[in-house]
């Protein structure tokens, strides 16, 4: 007898190595992701904007790293004392204008040169649902907690999105034609939307990568929300929020990424990179 459905994923035709360089982006579980594979002694560049939800903000920001944007004052507005990015998370915030503009564009200058030299970029889009800036008609990435009567909130067509990104990742290839790109569906519940409007921003994220994949050959689909959803069906692989995946989920998730895109090869690396990173530990804990 069968008590789930456990999802079975066939090995992918990209492959990555310890030899590969990963910039992720995106949502807060691609920080999940990132900790496992850094701990995994792979070589990545993380969130350069910070934790990003929605798919247009997610190329606003890439198309910065494409076009080594530098950010000025202009770019930046001060609230209760500190100055923000409506492109960035509140991680870049502070109350020096100076510092909060070099903390921008360290992290985008990097992030660019990475980007040129990656062979893996990792998408999690984790929803639909954006809010534009009433002043400007810009969508935000972080609305930073102001007034909500500042912005309009709005869903993503499929059409939107996949405008945006078939044209977004031309441009990537233009600048890094090695480039290949995973994209994933966040298995967070955005439940401030709701249950109804959360399933809505979903199955708009789920459709919108489904073409994408199909008009560019150098993309790939990991089925994160779909492990979470149908094989972890069940509450005690959720956090105390029950909206988040505990770490028993995300380490059932990383191993089925880790059947997916490494071969044996680097599954004993990984292995043995492990192994060195807890005697390092033990080494430090008893000194």
């Amino acid at each position: 007898m069968k008590f789930r459905t456990e999802i079975v994923l066939p090995a992918s035709a990209l492959q990555i190595t310890h030899q590969d360089k990963i910039l992720m982006a995106g949502s807060c579980f691609v920080e999940n992701l990132s900790a496992k594979l850094l701990g995994a002694g792979f070589t990545i560049h993380l969130n350069p904007f910070g934790i990003v939800y929605n798919p247009s903000s997610l190329a606003n920001g890439l198309q910065d790293l494409i076009h080594k944007k530098v950010y000025t004052a202009d770019d930046l507005f001060l609230y209760q004392d500190v100055y923000h990015s409506f492109a960035h998370h509140s991680r870049f915030s502070g109350r020096e204008i100076d510092a909060v503009l070099q903390k921008i564009n360290d992290r985008l200058a990097s992030a660019s040169d990475f980007l040129r030299q990656a062979n893996v970029l990792i998408i999690t889009f984790g929803t639909a649902n954006t809010y534009r800036l009433v002043s400007t008609g810009e969508v935000v990435s972080n609305c930073h907690k102001l007034p909500a009567k500042a912005f309009v909130e709005e869903r993503l067509t499929v059409e939107q999105i996949t405008t945006r990104w078939n044209d977004l990742l031309t441009d990537l290839q233009k600048i890094n034609p090695h480039l290949n790109i995973i994209f994933t569906v966040s298995p967070i519940r955005h439940w401030k939307e709701g249950a109804n409007g959360n399933q809505l921003n979903k199955a708009i994220l789920l459709l919108a990568v489904n073409e994408l994949l199909t008009a560019n050959p150098q993309c790939y689909y990991f089925p994160s929300y779909e492990i979470m959803l149908d094989d972890l069906r069940d509450y005690r692989f959720y956090a105390d929020d029950l909206i988040h995946p505990n770490s028993q989920a995300v380490e059932y998730i990383w191993e089925k990424f880790s059947e997916v895109y490494f071969e044996a090869k680097t599954k004993a690396l990984i292995r043995t990179h492990e192994k060195e990173q807890k005697a390092l530990y033990h080494q430090t804990f008893i000194k």
